[in-house]
């Protein structure tokens, strides 16, 4: 059976998703917050309706997918479709929430006797837009199987990890990491400028090194060359990594890494950098070695 799906949430990461479901001939309808958003992407998918509301887009496919910036406009999303969900709808969400949040959305998603999946993302803007996402699900593995032929058209790797939420836990990892990749790099790529060496030369052979990495590969000169176009917000980081926080709190753990870059992201926003790239944090490591 071919699934079709709609989509809510049309911001950097959504947006290019839902147009991948489009160019596979998948997507029914979307819908977003602001309206503006829902206007241009009809303009150039003109094959895509706009649902009035969520409840009527989710009356208008099987598969609804959700990708939205924080938890609370995940709960107050879920809330909207409930009306509109039957049992044969399954609601994928490719958010960055708390793994509670993914559990209190799958309750509510259940009382309409509905299936829910949290299914969070990794790959940045590019990977939405190149279809060469992670997607780490968690959720029943067989409502994940029915589902798979069109999470295809949105992320290269999709891996089962667990009952629900445990999408969101794996997510909480890969930032964590991400976290700390970022202080690496833009700390050596700091150091580099002060030894005074040829950085886009630093870059090429340590690439080729035991320390090659995505961020360094993909960042690297942009971030030597002062431009940081998101990319992955420096607030949107700066949010999930408090969701971390509070997940290592549980077991009464300190996250050094995460609280050391929450303190240098809010410095980044207080200064008016939020909606740069993380690869921003080049600013704060490169004023070090310059105030000296």
């Amino acid at each position: 059976m071919t699934l079709s799906a709609a989509f809510v949430g049309l911001g950097a990461m959504g947006a290019p998703m839902a147009h991948n479901l489009h160019r596979a001939g998948q997507l029914t309808s979307v819908w977003n917050r602001s309206r503006e958003k829902t206007d241009l992407f009809i303009r150039e998918h003109s094959s895509v309706s706009a649902a009035a509301n969520p409840a009527r887009l989710a009356e208008q496919a099987q598969v609804i997918i959700t990708c939205v910036s924080a938890d609370a406009d995940l709960a107050e999303i879920v809330e909207l479709l409930l009306p509109g969900l039957d049992a044969q709808s399954i609601v994928v969400d490719c958010s960055t929430v708390s793994r509670a949040t993914a559990t209190a959305a799958a309750v509510r998603v259940a009382t309409r006797g509905a299936g829910f999946l949290d299914a969070p993302v990794s790959g940045g803007v590019e990977g939405a837009r190149h279809a060469s996402l992670a997607m780490m699900v968690g959720g029943d593995a067989e409502l994940l199987a029915q589902v798979r032929p069109l999470l295809q058209s949105l992320a290269a790797r999709i891996e089962h990890m667990g009952p629900v939420g445990s999408g969101q836990a794996t997510k909480a990892v890969n930032q964590i990491m991400a976290a700390g990749i970022n202080q690496a790099v833009s700390e050596a790529l700091a150091f580099a400028s002060a030894q005074q060496l040829p950085l886009e030369k630093v870059i090429d052979v340590v690439g080729s090194g035991a320390a090659a990495n995505w961020f360094l590969k993909h960042r690297g000169s942009s971030m030597v060359a002062d431009s940081f176009a998101p990319g992955f917000k420096v607030a949107l980081h700066h949010k999930d990594l408090l969701i971390c926080k509070q997940m290592a709190e549980e077991f009464d753990v300190a996250l050094p890494i995460v609280e050391m870059t929450l303190v240098h992201y809010r410095r980044l926003m207080a200064a008016g950098f939020g909606d740069e790239d993380i690869s921003a944090l080049f600013r704060e490591k490169i004023a070090l070695f310059r105030r000296t």
